[in-house]
């Protein structure tokens, strides 16, 4: 880790070591389950098809751009994030699915990835917090948030 950087930022390269690994975790996590999402988006059939393709759409761009925070995140900490999927899958605490075609066996999947993600990234941010890092402290607490809502928002369309 680049010392220069983390004495002008005040964070300490060592106390950050858990909030790297946890960082790790959560981008491999997201990466499957970002493919996931997409299979999702491929495989969809029957009557919700035309409603719940479009909503996997979102899904995964939304995933994406939180791959992409969490990647320039590990950056910003001095770490180059992995991009190979054999490795990220190792990695993942989200198992890859396929041809999934059934509307409501996959929403219960993403809801089932939603409590992964969501542990990880609470997780990420109490390592974070005790690291003085309130930048990905911030993330988090951002991740959370949005994901809290689309859950009630899920639930709801669920009932």
């Amino acid at each position: 880790m680049n010392n220069k950087i983390f004495s002008i930022t005040g964070l300490n390269s060592n106390d950050l070591k858990g909030v790297v690994s946890r960082l790790e975790t959560l981008l491999a996590s997201y990466q499957v389950y970002y493919n996931n999402l997409r299979g999702y988006h491929w495989h969809i059939r029957g009557p919700l098809f035309y409603q719940l393709h479009a909503q996997f759409e979102k899904w995964y761009d939304a995933t994406a751009e939180k791959i992409d925070e969490i990647a320039e995140r590990l950056l910003q900490l001095e770490v180059v994030p992995e991009n190979r999927m054999s490795v990220l899958i190792g990695q993942s605490k989200i198992k890859e699915t396929t041809k999934m075609t059934d509307s409501d066996s996959i929403l219960s999947e993403i809801l089932e990835n939603y409590k992964v993600l969501m542990a990880l990234e609470r997780e990420t941010l109490s390592a974070a917090s005790e690291a003085g890092d309130e930048v990905t402290v911030a993330l988090m607490g951002d991740f959370l948030a949005e994901q809290e809502k689309e859950i009630w928002m899920l639930t709801a369309y669920l009932n």
